[in-house]
């Protein structure tokens, strides 16, 4: 079973999806999306399988959002693609595929909702959410 993660390891919330993940007894496929960004007919599939628009993608914090101006509706989904592909910084993440579907987890218990195996056992965030405690509660 193959499942796959687009990743920012400076992202609190990428690094906690994965280690979800990899709680649940798997090891993703790793994709650093800042690295090697995914091509454009592969963003516009991932978009497609979370069932989103491409404006719902869009990363503003820590990007170059604004000073482009993409809050402006005059963008098409084409050119708004284009600019993700430009800067890559722009694709909201962790955006995980697993064989029960595909979906950008924020926040990060949102890869509990398409793992195969959700019942990871407790689980705290980095920040010390709790997510699950000890009697196996989802707690967020």
């Amino acid at each position: 079973m193959t499942i796959t993660i687009y990743h920012n390891p400076d992202c609190g919330t990428s690094r906690n999806t994965l280690a979800m993940i990899r709680q649940s007894g798997e090891e993703p496929d790793i994709i650093e999306y800042l690295k090697t960004p995914p091509s454009r007919e592969r963003l516009q599939a991932l978009i497609t399988a979370m069932s989103m628009k491409v404006r719902d993608l869009l990363r503003e914090k820590g990007t170059p959002y604004a000073e482009l101006g993409l809050a402006d509706p005059k963008w098409t989904d084409e050119q708004l693609i284009d600019v993700m592909q430009a800067h890559p910084i722009l694709i909201n993440r962790p955006i995980v595929e697993t064989p029960k579907g595909t979906k950008l987890c924020r926040p990060s218990e949102a890869v509990l909702d398409i793992l195969p195996n959700p019942d990871i056992g407790p689980f705290t965030k980095e920040d010390g959410e709790v997510v699950i405690d000890s009697e196996r509660r989802r707690l967020v």
